[in-house]
């Protein structure tokens, strides 16, 4: 209030405002909340308290005069009464939405509108995410694999997207899009082969199942640490905008990521260098364990696009017209217009976390089969594209069958393939290997030929 004071008492600067008190005495009430007053495309000004004609006076619905000055980052009104900004906006965003629970369009709702070879190819290949992850789950179960995380509940925010891109777009994963890869070609061969860490694996078995990667299809590999592919992407994004570019970066992350630093520096930077990158956060309320509404008291994630100038939306993840649309709606602006978008898909991770996890020791088993049955993305695009004449019983069971086939068939050739050799834990980073390393590999690699049943028999010296 003592700047206030202050800038009101300068005769030199402030005119009479109407015939309001004389400038200069403080009057008005203290405010809980106030509305937006201006909007700004972009903040450019840095003239510090340069005063603007009287004809820029505004009033708004209190009666209330304002004066426009410039201030670093831009022209603001000012207002003699004493306005907090309240903590949230009493009306939440709403979800934009295409198809209700039981697939039906909703009357007036717009969408892209989708072939019938590609709304097949959507459904089919949720199907596929869906008995990937129940095979690969239960071999994890018993013991093949030493870890596994599924996209169950999810599977319609994955493809969809995925469809709504170009392979020519950059994705940066966080660690539940293996549909993604999927969808641009990545055979089911290779996503057993990461998994198993064979000979195979791009990776050469040095990442842990899951983390997927392909330079080929643009798709970055996954990194564990939480929200560290965010501030990536923001400078993909800047990379590809720098070389003209005709494409985008794609990020996802989970609600949790959005309490981490990262995501917030990351929407930052990717704002004020207009940096065309779709920040896509599947809100599916639970980071492990934590519920969204102890993470944050926001109205969830899309608010706080605003707080850093960025367009967002939030929509329907189970829904797949409503999120392919909302996807390739987000893309063409980011590319055509050269700017950030971010968009909240809500959804609910039906199954646990990882199999490290147990969501029921924190969760009622009764919400997460309400989600699993009523909820479920691909039953309810099943039922659009079948009331289409689209699909059918018979092609259900075919899909369904063969898929499975195709899936164990994969797994049990890459669980019999010997894991990459030892010394592959030494290369890639150096031109040339360094002493201290070829040191370590030559105390491994004495430490195996002394105790070798200590060791795995199929990894390679």
């Amino acid at each position: 209030m003592g700047f206030l004071r202050i800038l009101l008492s300068n005769s030199r600067l402030i005119h009479r405002i109407g015939n309001k008190q004389p400038v200069g005495k403080f009057h008005g009430a203290l405010v809980g909340s106030s509305t937006s007053l201006l909007s700004f495309h972009r903040f450019e000004s840095t003239n510090t308290l340069k005063l603007v004609q009287p004809s820029l006076f505004t009033e708004n619905d209190d009666n209330d005069y304002f004066q426009v000055m410039d201030f670093p980052g831009g022209q603001l009104p000012i207002t003699p009464q004493m306005k907090f900004i309240a903590e949230s906006s009493e009306k939440r965003l709403p979800c934009y939405r295409v198809l209700d629970d039981d697939g039906y369009p909703i009357p007036g709702s717009i969408f892209e509108e989708v072939s019938k070879e590609l709304a097949v190819k959507m459904y089919s290949s949720m199907v596929t995410l869906q008995v990937m992850d129940t095979i690969f789950y239960e071999a994890q179960r018993q013991g093949r694999l030493s870890f596994y995380l599924t996209t169950a509940g999810e599977e319609g925010i994955n493809i969809a997207s995925a469809a709504a891109l170009s392979v020519d777009d950059f994705v940066l994963p966080q660690y539940r899009e293996v549909g993604v890869i999927l969808w641009r070609g990545f055979p089911l061969k290779d996503i057993a082969n990461q998994l198993f860490g064979n000979k195979f694996d791009y990776g050469k078995g040095r990442q842990m199942p899951c983390h997927h990667g392909s330079n080929e299809l643009n798709y970055l590999t996954i990194s564990s640490p939480i929200a560290t592919q965010i501030p990536q992407a923001a400078g993909v994004a800047y990379s590809l905008k720098m070389d003209k570019k005709e494409a985008c970066a794609i990020t996802y992350l989970g609600d949790g990521s959005t309490s981490e630093g990262d995501f917030h520096a990351a929407l930052n930077f990717a704002a004020v260098l207009d940096a065309p990158v779709v920040f896509i956060c599947r809100n599916n309320g639970w980071a492990i364990s934590t519920p969204v509404n102890e993470q944050f008291r926001s109205d969830g994630v899309a608010s706080k696009g605003q707080a850093y100038g960025i367009r967002s939306i939030r929509v329907d993840g189970n829904d797949v017209l409503a999120t392919h649309s909302a996807i390739r709606a987000a893309r063409e602006m980011a590319i055509k217009e050269q700017k950030p978008i971010l968009v909240e898909a809500m959804t609910y991770r039906v199954a646990h976390h990882s199999t490290s996890d147990d969501s029921t020791k924190y969760r009622p088993v009764e919400e997460i089969e309400h989600w699993k049955t009523a909820k479920s993305p691909i039953s309810r695009f099943r039922k659009w594209i079948q009331r289409n004449g689209w699909w059918n019983d018979e092609n259900e069971s075919e899909l369904r069958g063969d898929t499975r086939k195709q899936v164990l068939q994969v797994m049990q050739a890459a669980e019999k393939v010997e894991k990459p050799p030892l010394t592959d834990l030494f290369t890639d980073v150096y031109d040339k290997v360094p002493l201290n390393l070829q040191e370590q590999h030559k105390f491994i690699r004495d430490a195996v030929k002394k105790s070798p049943r200590e060791y795995p028999s199929d990894v390679p010296i």
